[in-house]
């Protein structure tokens, strides 16, 4: 069963790439993040090409809740925790402003997409969990934003408690990606359907694209296909796993409050209404699990069946779908270069199921570095961060999801060569160093040492990716069958 946004609002009006061409920027990916850096790239006069494998929108945007929120569930106190209070407050102000950025984008190009601005809710049901629900209200407060506790919301069931963030929003994403759409092509932007990219190479000062039937010759590469396809060097499988989780929409006689509504901890179930057929619709979501994991009918779409027939005995259900997200394990998004050895291909990934207005951050800062701005955010969503992290917990979580993975599973399948691995990242030091000696004649003498240092560096690093590969092999074993 489709979504309900690609129920009735596809957009298949584009057609396939059936030649080479050449462009400034090509944008891999039609989804919400690839056809907003497409908005402003286009708009900023720059001659913009997009291709999809699939039609506009028809993976993870077309299949999500479609929530515009800086609300992450109660992340800014994890966020205080782990990197401080300056970091946690312009994460913030990066998806407060990437809410606003949204509805101006929605009322310069007129836009209709069922923009409704919401209050939005982390709740729970549990008085234990009360004291975390107002520990994250006042880390909230004291960054300056009006966070507010409450205890009565429009759920149909009493709570113990709730962060309650003012001003968001929920839309349409499906019709917010067609007013983009008609937007890129009136600024003479292209965007090709039903065109698969399976290699980038890059010669020069040029990549070229390839997919079967053409080859786009461009200056700048943005991926934007949800998952990189690029193994290395970015090595974003290492980085990241996906999650699934699954919606209904259910149709009631009764009468639905407005809000935005998420758990505090699990099981997950989230809340928002939507517009169907002239009347409001409930969303409902949930049953969240690592991808791959076998799950049976009655654990994830039953369960939420389940629990909406608990709530609104008569109700009909109208919807069911599923989606897939990418999960950082620092639980902060990958934005910005691909890899500091690769100049002019970028990334937006690791959205952490709070793609709206991270999609929207991350457009605006690899758009302002392909335009040579400076964005005063993208530090905290550095792609290629490399930074303790404060908090042992998290430390301790991350290593587990990564060895746990499903997403390393394409580490151990792939076939590696981990000489040229090693051969691509001691030659990109290398350059490094000759860089640096040409642009600072006092650095030469530090040439090499630089050198050395990086066949010393590298040689760890090969060491390392070799005893995780053999360390996967044994953990996941050879018979592994993924789902």
């Amino acid at each position: 069963m489709n979504s309900l946004w690609l129920s009735e609002n596809k957009n298949d009006k584009f057609e396939s790439l059936s030649n080479n061409i050449e462009t400034d920027v090509c944008i891999i990916g039609a989804g919400i993040f690839g056809m907003t850096c497409g908005y402003y790239l286009s708009k900023a006069g720059l001659k913009v090409t997009i291709v999809e494998k699939d039609e506009i929108g028809h993976k993870t945007t077309g299949h999500t809740t479609a929530k515009i929120t800086s609300q992450h569930g109660l992340f800014y106190t994890y966020l205080v925790d782990t990197y401080g209070e300056s970091f946690a407050k312009d994460y913030l102000s990066a998806n407060q402003d990437a809410i606003e950025n949204i509805k101006n984008i929605i009322n310069n190009e007129k836009i209709n997409c069922d923009f409704e601005r919401q209050s939005s809710f982390v709740f729970t049901t549990n008085p234990s969990e009360v004291s975390q629900i107002k520990k994250e209200v006042d880390i909230l407060n004291s960054l300056g934003f009006p966070a507010n506790f409450v205890t009565k919301t429009g759920l149909p069931f009493e709570i113990a408690g709730a962060v309650q963030f003012q001003n968001q929003a929920q839309f349409n994403p499906i019709k917010y990606l067609n007013g983009l759409a008609n937007s890129i092509t009136k600024n003479h932007g292209e965007i090709y359907t039903n065109t698969t990219v399976y290699d980038v190479k890059h010669s020069d000062d040029m990549f070229y694209i390839f997919t079967p039937n053409g080859v786009i010759s461009s200056k700048y590469v943005i991926l934007a296909s949800h998952y990189p396809f690029i193994n290395f060097p970015g090595i974003y499988f290492f980085k990241m796993y996906q999650s699934s989780s699954y919606i209904i929409g259910i149709g009631t006689k009764k009468t639905l409050n407005n809000g935005m509504y998420i758990t505090a901890s699990s099981p997950t179930y989230s809340f928002r209404t939507a517009n169907y057929n002239g009347r409001k619709i409930l969303l409902i979501g949930g049953s969240d699990h690592k991808t791959g994991t076998p799950l049976s009918y009655e654990d994830t779409y039953g369960a939420l069946e389940n629990y909406a027939k608990q709530l609104y005995p008569n109700c009909e259900i109208l919807f069911r779908w599923d989606t897939r997200d990418c999960i950082t394990l620092d639980k902060i998004p990958y934005i910005g270069r691909f890899s500091n050895t690769m100049d002019n291909i970028y990334v937006g990934t690791g959205f952490n199921k709070w793609g709206m207005t991270s999609s929207n951050v991350a457009a605006n800062i690899v758009c302002d570095m392909i335009l040579g701005r400076k964005n005063e955010y993208a530090y905290v969503f550095d792609s290629t961060r490399v930074h303790p992290i404060k908090n042992r917990t998290e430390i301790k979580n991350m290593i587990t999801e990564s060895v746990n993975s499903l997403a390393l599973n394409k580490f151990k399948d792939s076939d590696i060569d981990f000489d040229e691995i090693m051969r691509r990242n001691l030659n990109a030091a290398i350059s490094a160093s000759v860089a640096l000696a040409d642009k600072n004649p006092e650095a030469a003498g530090y040439a090499e040492q630089f050198e050395r240092f990086a066949k010393i560096s590298a040689n760890i690093t090969i060491g390392i990716l070799r005893d995780y590969h053999a360390m996967l092999e044994k953990s996941l074993g050879t018979d592994d069958t993924i789902h």
